[in-house]
């Protein structure tokens, strides 16, 4: 009994799913209604896999800030150039995220690219195991602080 939601929680829909936009939250975070099986949607919020965008509320610096709002209307003008959300997209690799009530998953825009790939080459989005980088003049000051720390040690 014990294994089951374990099993189900590691378990990875391929895809691709259809769906829909109905939010940009932020740059790594879209609203989405998918089209589980015909006659039927879910809405939910998709976390790009393997990225991770600058904040906008909750940020360490007012850069991160700025540099999430960058990220997020480079998102909006793929996927809603005109101000609307219709934009069909595609879903793949889809898992349970961790928090938030979201799913994480990779995302092919209507021209078939991934939006995650774009997002790094433009630079708005860091890979996901080297996330940060937004605020440098605090990371220099926690590196000289650390730096401090071990002389005296």
């Amino acid at each position: 009994m014990l294994t089951a939601p374990l099993a189900a929680a590691q378990h990875v829909i391929p895809g691709p799913i259809e769906a829909e936009v109905v939010r940009i939250i932020d740059g790594d975070t879209i609203e989405v209604r998918a089209f589980i099986w015909p006659g039927h949607s879910v809405e939910t919020r998709v976390r790009l896999a393997g990225v991770d965008a600058p904040e906008i509320r909750r940020v360490q610096c007012e850069a991160e800030r700025e540099a999430g709002h960058r990220a997020k209307a480079f998102v909006e003008g793929l996927l809603a150039p005109d101000g609307g959300m219709r934009a069909r997209i595609a879903i793949r690799n889809v898992q349970l995220g961790s928090f938030a009530g979201r799913v994480i998953a990779a995302m092919d825009l209507p021209d078939g690219r991934d939006l995650g790939t774009v997002l790094l080459v433009e630079g708005l989005v860091s890979p996901y195991n080297a996330r940060g980088g937004w605020c440098p003049s605090l990371e220099s000051s926690l590196e000289t602080a650390q730096e401090a720390s071990a002389s005296r040690s």
